[in-house]
């Protein structure tokens, strides 16, 4: 059952790709750069990774990208998840990168959006297509998010959207609307983080203030029922992360988490990473562990997959060519499998 999680054909819509940077890399782009960390060796950073919520995630998370400081360690960081994707058979992925992390110490937007770039352009020699969005962080000024779209602007060629991410509980999406507001004027489109730890008003106001297509994590839907059935009538994906949840506490653990029961209400689920390098694991093995959990059938692994494809930013000629992949998958490695999941 492994290896057929592994060959199936998946998309990625909800991956930090500063959340990618594994230990070794992290080391070594450290020793690269001249820049001691605060830990002995990769084992001890891994040891770190005990959280209790976002914030004490995000911590570790903001301190481990300090290590990032030229164009060839942002290239090396994004290669090497894209490596990880065509090991995993991941199609399609769009990657959220997070600008004010690294120009808030002084590296060079372009220094950064360069680096990643560039490592998505040679990912299609892996067979990886790819798709590039600017989150906003948040837990900063609104007017930081807006400088930051205005350094954006002359990339907007590398860029299909907007996010918003970082510290949930007291940044409601409104803070952010002016934003963007002047985002989706300039051609952008837009997602944002709602309803991890925050409440379903924080998802209601990323649909009607900010008027995002998608819904990264979303899980607390399911305390108000006006709002699923709004989000099962229009299909709005959520992109949700298992094993981010349970690693931050969202959930107590694997066996509590709702996937199960926002697929059963008819939502349009993806599964997706998050921040793997921290949270334990790619894509793959955020299947596994709901497959080994939550009692999924293979239809409806089959069902999360396509929903990948379908919640993507792409052309509906692009999107079709991925989906009759998953079918054709399906007809042959699904059979064979039965519902052994």
């Amino acid at each position: 059952m492994d290896t057929w999680i592994r060959d199936l054909p998946k998309a990625e819509l909800h991956i930090h790709i500063e959340g990618s940077l594994e230990p070794e890399l992290m080391f070594a782009i450290a020793q690269r750069n001249q820049i001691a960390l605060p830990y002995p060796s990769a084992v001890a950073v891994r040891d770190a990774y005990q959280f209790s919520n976002l914030q004490s995630f995000l911590d570790i998370y903001y301190a481990g990208a300090g290590v990032l400081l030229h164009e060839q360690d942002f290239y090396d960081m994004t290669w090497a998840y894209l490596e990880r994707c065509a090991a995993q058979n991941i199609r399609h992925t769009e990657i959220f990168f997070d600008p004010q992390t690294h120009t808030d110490r002084g590296v060079p937007f372009a220094t950064v959006i360069n680096g990643i770039y560039q490592a998505l352009v040679d990912g299609k020699q892996l067979g990886v297509s790819s798709q590039l969005i600017c989150s906003f962080l948040r837990h900063l000024s609104a007017e930081s998010a807006m400088a930051t779209l205005e350094q954006a602007m002359p990339f907007q060629d590398w860029l299909v959207g907007v996010g918003l991410d970082s510290s949930e509980m007291g940044h409601p999406p409104v803070k952010f609307q002016a934003v963007f507001d002047r985002a989706r004027a300039e051609g952008f489109l837009t997602v944002a983080h709602a309803g991890e730890e925050g409440p379903p008003e924080y998802i209601w106001q990323a649909l009607e203030l900010l008027k995002v297509s998608r819904i990264d994590h979303g899980v607390r839907c399911l305390e108000d029922p006006k709002l699923v059935a709004y989000l099962a009538e229009r299909q709005i994906p959520l992109t949700v992360c298992p094993l981010s949840n349970v690693k931050l506490c969202v959930f107590d653990d694997m066996a509590t988490h709702n996937l199960k029961q926002l697929l059963a209400a008819g939502l349009c689920v993806t599964v997706n990473s998050d921040d793997p390098a921290y949270f334990g694991g790619y894509l793959a093995e955020n299947f596994q562990a709901i497959r080994d959990h939550l009692a999924l059938t293979v239809t409806e692994m089959h069902q999360l997959s396509r929903n990948g494809f379908q919640a993507a930013f792409l052309s509906p000629e692009a999107k079709a060519t991925l989906l009759a992949e998953v079918d054709r998958f399906m007809a042959t490695a699904g059979r064979a499998i039965g519902n052994l999941s």
